[in-house]
């Protein structure tokens, strides 16, 4: 085998069956579309779909796409959207934790209003999904589960205490089902992204000084684009992480180290 045939393989993840939270729109999309142009097919629950986007953009690269509306931090739903998944695409390789929120306000306005949202959907529904999909990969000696952290795992939250609280929780979640999963041939991993251009981020980009601010701390010089999460998920995914787990790759044009 030459080294293109050894690559390809390794990063394919053909026949494969994903579960992606806040799959189609954000990040969250970029990480379906790369899964599905790796081979890869997908489930995605979230409150709204969008306009058919997801759908096209995952099909046109080859693989399945099914969505399904859910509060996915409604009691028992993700054990539910584990079984839908299941029936959908005809079992579960890949678990990839990307929805999200973060609301904002200063330490006296932030309250439990906003903490407990927060916590329900960035830390709790990412455990009640990651232990569904573990008693479904179990049984099958593999799988991959994928958690979305950020920057703010490690840095103060200014303005979101949960946002910060909940991140730094997905770190210590990782290494704790890494840890008791490796036996069972299921690697557990988190990828926590900088400082990306999407929609959550249009009001800061627009502001010429808090964009300067960022970007002037951003050794690339530039936001992230979704697409450069792309090939860490693939990765993580694919049996080229097979000896990988426990581990918070982060990306981030070199944020953290300036």
């Amino acid at each position: 085998m030459d080294i293109t045939d050894f690559t390809s393989g390794l990063f394919s993840l053909e026949g494969k069956r994903a579960l992606v939270t806040g799959g189609n729109g954000g990040l969250g999309r970029a990480f379906s579309v790369a899964l599905a142009a790796a081979g890869a097919d997908v489930f995605a629950p979230g409150l709204a779909d969008d306009d058919g986007t997801t759908a096209r953009l995952v099909e046109e690269r080859g693989g399945r796409y099914a969505f399904a509306q859910a509060d996915i931090t409604g009691a028992g739903v993700p054990q539910r959207m584990v079984d839908e998944c299941v029936a959908h695409l005809g079992g579960l390789d890949i678990l990839v934790n990307s929805a999200g929120i973060n609301l904002l306000d200063d330490v006296e306005g932030f309250g439990r209003d906003k903490w407990d949202p927060m916590v329900a959907v960035n830390l709790t529904a990412a455990f009640e999904f990651a232990h569904a999909a573990a008693r479904q990969m179990i049984p099958q000696g593999s799988g991959k589960i994928v958690n979305i952290a950020s920057l703010f795992s490690f840095l103060g939250g200014k303005g979101s205490p949960a946002y910060a609280a909940t991140k730094a929780g997905i770190v210590g979640f990782t290494k704790a089902y890494a840890d008791e999963l490796g036996e069972h041939g299921i690697q557990v991993n988190a990828i926590a992204p900088g400082y990306f251009s999407t929609a959550l981020t249009a009001k800061t980009r627009s502001d010429a000084a808090a964009n300067a601010r960022i970007v002037d701390h951003v050794p690339a010089g530039r936001w992230g684009d979704p697409a450069d999460l792309m090939g860490a998920l693939v990765f993580l995914s694919s049996s080229a992480a097979d000896y990988v787990t426990g581990h918070t790759l982060v990306v981030d044009g070199g944020y953290l180290v300036r």
